[in-house]
């Protein structure tokens, strides 16, 4: 079992590659998660997480993160991602993330991305008190890919 995460931030970051594959690497080399192994997870942010601005994590470790990407080899594409997470009042309970990305501006994806947080606290009964929103937009050259991730990780 997983310890469970007490430290967050929002990363997002564009580049491009020969290959899809290497685009999304160099994405997340910089975003500052490519020497990491990504477990992906769904979309609750942890009681009592801490926001950083920025992790410390050693190469090779397990990464949770919630995240969004896209890969366009189609010159001229616009193509964006966007993460947010919603806090309520009380920083003791959870949190929601909400993830994002296609071929759309990058105000299109945060748009996504807020009005999905608001819809899921809505239907937890929950009160919001804050969004925090990370994103990213690029016109694919030759071929592109967008990131945008909530990585967890611990004290």
């Amino acid at each position: 079992m997983m310890p469970t995460p007490e430290l967050y931030t929002l990363v997002a970051a564009a580049a491009e590659g020969e290959k899809g594959l290497t685009a999304f690497d160099q994405a997340l080399l910089k975003a500052g998660v490519g020497n990491v192994n990504l477990i992906t997870v769904s979309s609750i942010l942890p009681p009592g997480a801490e926001f950083v601005e920025e992790l410390e994590i050693p190469p090779g470790s397990l990464l949770p993160i919630a995240y969004g990407s896209i890969t366009s080899s189609q010159p001229g594409a616009i193509i964006a991602a966007a993460v947010a997470v919603g806090i309520g009042p009380d920083n003791n309970e959870y949190g929601v993330i909400m993830e994002f990305s296609g071929h759309c501006t990058r105000q299109e994806a945060e748009d996504e991305v807020k009005q999905m947080v608001t819809e899921a606290f809505q239907y937890r009964g929950r009160e919001l008190k804050e969004i925090k929103v990370a994103s990213v937009e690029h016109r694919v050259v030759r071929c592109g890919s967008v990131f945008a991730g909530i990585p967890l990780w611990y004290k």
